[in-house]
C-alpha cells in the first residue's frame, strides 16, 4: 500500500498566535495575527518543475486577491511560502537548505512549506527550525485562508494537532523508520529531537478533484512566456516516480476555462504561451464527456489569437502522426517536442514500468522528422536505475547518439520512498551513476552543438525575452526560436517581440535580423537606437549549449 494512504481523511491545523511579529504559544484555537489587522506581506520561494511554478503562481494570485502584499525579497516578507519539489533527493536537500538559510537570515519570518515534499514527508519538514506550517498539496488551496487568519486573528474551525502528536501516532507515520533514519543521520535539522514543532495540514491527495489555476507570469518568475497548467496528477505508476503519490490522480482543467485563460493572456499582450501538466497528453480523459488533447489544440488555434503555443513535455505514446501533422500545419504551434525517454534499454524500460520500448520511441522521432525536419527533440534520461548494467547504459548512449536529439535533461537516479524502485535490491553504485550521468551530459552537449550547426542559413522567428538577474546587458537580449534555440540577439530590443533572423554558421552563430520582412509579416520593427548601426552588427549567439531550462516530468 502506498505510504500516502495513511493520511486519508486527516486534517491538521496550527495553534499559535503572532502579535507584534512574535510567535506565541496559544492554548486556544487562535491563528497567527498582525497588529492593526494589516494583511501580512508574503514572498513565494519556488523550486522544481513547471507544474510547481504554476501552483506558486496560483497561490500568489489568491494572496493578492485577499489583499496581501508581495514583498520584494524573502527577508522583507512577514510570511515566506516555500513551494517544494520532491522528484529527487537533491530537490529535498535543496528545500531543507533553503529553509535553514531563510530562518538564519530572518528568524521572525514565518515559513509555510508546501508542495510535493510537504505532501510526501511533512514531519521531516515540520521538524526544521523556523517552519510554522507544513501544508501538503492536498490542502494547498487553503494557504490564503491561513494568511487571512494571520491578519484577522480569527479562530480556525478545525482541531489543532501538534507534530509531536503526529509522530506518536503509529498509524499516521508517513515515512517508514528505515527511510527516515538515514536522512536524520545525515541531516541534523531533520532529526526528530524535541522542539517546538510546526503544525501540519494534510490529507489524502487521491481525494483531490480540482486544479490550482493561474498562469506563471513575469511577476512570479520574470517570464516573458506565461506557463498555463491545464492538467495535474498522473495515473501512471512508473517505478522510479513519486509524483502520483504527491499529486494524485490525473485531472484536467475544462476546455472553456483554458480558452478563457489563453484569451486573457493574449489580450494582455503575451505572444507565446506554454501549456504544462504532469502528464499533458492525458488531458481530457477524466472529463465527462471525454475530451482529447489534439482537439483542445485545434480549439485554441481556432478560438484564440495566441501567436505561438508551446508544449512543455508530453509522453512519447501521445505523439502520433496526426499530432505531428497538426503541428506541421500551423506556424503558431512551436516545433518543439520534449518526450521523456528515461532509458533506451528495453529491459530497463520494462523494470521502470514505462509503457513503450525503444522502437516505439524511435518511431515517434521518425514521425517528427518526416514532417518537421528542423523541430527540436528533447528528452529526459535517468542514469543508474536499479539493475542498469554497462550494456544497458551503452544501449541508451548509442540510441541517443544515432538519432537527432537537440538536448537532454539528465537525472541521476535517486531513491524515492514508497516507489517500487526503492524496494529493488540491485542498486547501482553512486560513483557509477555519477560517471554515467557525466557521459550522458557530454553527449547532450554534442547533440546540442550539432543541432545549432544545422540551423545555419535558416530564417528563425525569435521571441525576445527578459534578461535574468545574472545576464543583464545593454548590448544584447536573450531570444528563443520556435524550435527552442536559446540565443543572444545583439542590439536594443524590447522583450516579448518577434524578430526574424537569419542564422549563419560562424562559431558565434551570427544572425542578421530581417528588418524589412518583419514589417511585411506584421511583426514589430526593431527599437530605434541612439546611434545607427549597420545590419551586420545584429547577431545572435547561443546562451548555453545543451542545457535549456529543465522541464521535469517527474
Amino acid at each position: 500500500m502506498p505510504l500516502h494512504f495513511f493520511y486519508s481523511s486527516f486534517l491538521f491545523f496550527a495553534s499559535a498566535a503572532v502579535c507584534g511579529g512574535q510567535l506565541l504559544a496559544s492554548s486556544s484555537s487562535t491563528a497567527l495575527c498582525y497588529p492593526n489587522e494589516a494583511m501580512p506581506t508574503f514572498y513565494i520561494e519556488q523550486f522544481g518543475y513547471r507544474a510547481t511554478q504554476a501552483d506558486g503562481a496560483a497561490i500568489e494570485r489568491q494572496l493578492l486577491d485577499r489583499g496581501c502584499t508581495l514583498a520584494s525579497s524573502p527577508n522583507a516578507a512577514d510570511v515566506v511560502v516555500l513551494n517544494t519539489c520532491t522528484v529527487t533527493g537533491a530537490a529535498d536537500a535543496q528545500a531543507r537548505d533553503a529553509i535553514r538559510k531563510l530562518h538564519a537570515k530572518n528568524p521572525r519570518t514565518h515559513i509555510i512549506v508546501t508542495g510535493c515534499y510537504a505532501q510526501r514527508a511533512p514531519e521531516e519538514l515540520a521538524a526544521l527550525p523556523g517552519v510554522s506550517y507544513v501544508v501538503g498539496n492536498s490542502h494547498k488551496p487553503q494557504i490564503p485562508d491561513l494568511l487571512s487568519s494571520f491578519a484577522l486573528c480569527n479562530p480556525l474551525p478545525h482541531a489543532f494537532v501538534s507534530t509531536d502528536d503526529l509522530l506518536r501516532s503509529r498509524q499516521l507515520s508517513f515515512v517508514a523508520a528505515q527511510d527516515a533514519a538515514p536522512d536524520s543521520a545525515t541531516n541534523p535539522d531533520t532529526a526528530y529531537a524535541p522542539r517546538k514543532r510546526a503544525r501540519i495540514l494534510i490529507g489524502d491527495i487521491l481525494d483531490q478533484h480540482d486544479i490550482l489555476v493561474a498562469p506563471v507570469l513575469g511577476g512570479e518568475n520574470n517570464h516573458t512566456r506565461p506557463t498555463l497548467k491545464i492538467q495535474d496528477g498522473c495515473n501512471n505508476r512508473c517505478a522510479f516516480c513519486v509524483i502520483p503519490f504527491v499529486r494524485g490522480k490525473s485531472r484536467s482543467l475544462p476546455p472553456e476555462k483554458i480558452l478563457d485563460e489563453i484569451r486573457q493572456l493574449s489580450e494582455s499582450g503575451h505572444k507565446e504561451i506554454v501549456l504544462s501538466g504532469i502528464n499533458l497528453g492525458a488531458w481530457g480523459r477524466d472529463l465527462s464527456p471525454r475530451h482529447h488533447f489534439p482537439d483542445l489544440l485545434r480549439q485554441i488555434l481556432d478560438q484564440t489569437s495566441v501567436a505561438r503555443l508551446r508544449l512543455s513535455s508530453i509522453e512519447p505514446l501521445d505523439i502520433t502522426r496526426d499530432v505531428v501533422a497538426l503541428f506541421a500545419s500551423s506556424p503558431r504551434l512551436a516545433d518543439h517536442f520534449h518526450m521523456p525517454l528515461q532509458s533506451a534499454s528495453d529491459k530497463i524500460l520494462a523494470a521502470m514500468h514505462r509503457w513503450y520500448r525503444s522502437e516505439h520511441y524511435a518511431r515517434r522521432i521518425e514521425f517528427i522528422r518526416e514532417q518537421l525536419p528542423h523541430a527540436a527533440i528533447g528528452a529526459d534520461v535517468i542514469a543508474g536505475f536499479p539493475g542498469e548494467t554497462e550494456g544497458d547504459h551503452a544501449a541508451t548512449m548509442n540510441f541517443i547518439e544515432s538519432r537527432p536529439f537537440s538536448y537532454l535533461h539528465v537525472f541521476s537516479y535517486s531513491v524515492r520512498p514508497g516507489t517500487r524502485a526503492a524496494a529493488l535490491h540491485n542498486h547501482v553504485a553512486p560513483a557509477t551513476i555519477k560517471r554515467r550521468a557525466r557521459e550522458l551530459r557530454a553527449l547532450s552537449e554534442e547533440k546540442s552543438a550539432s543541432f545549432h550547426r544545422l540551423q545555419s542559413g535558416r530564417t528563425l522567428s525569435l521571441l525576445t525575452l527578459r534578461h535574468s538577474d545574472s545576464t543583464g546587458s545593454s548590448e544584447w537580449i536573450p531570444a528563443l526560436s520556435s524550435n527552442f534555440l536559446k540565443l543572444r540577439l545583439a542590439g536594443s530590443w524590447q522583450p516579448n517581440q518577434f524578430v526574424d533572423a537569419v542564422c549563419s554558421g560562424s562559431p558565434q552563430y551570427i544572425c542578421a535580423p530581417c528588418v524589412q520582412e518583419c514589417g511585411e509579416l506584421g511583426r514589430p520593427q526593431p527599437v530605434e537606437f541612439s546611434h545607427r548601426q549597420p545590419l551586420e552588427a545584429f547577431h545572435c549567439e547561443p546562451l548555453k549549449l545543451g542545457h535549456p531550462e529543465p522541464i521535469r516530468q517527474g
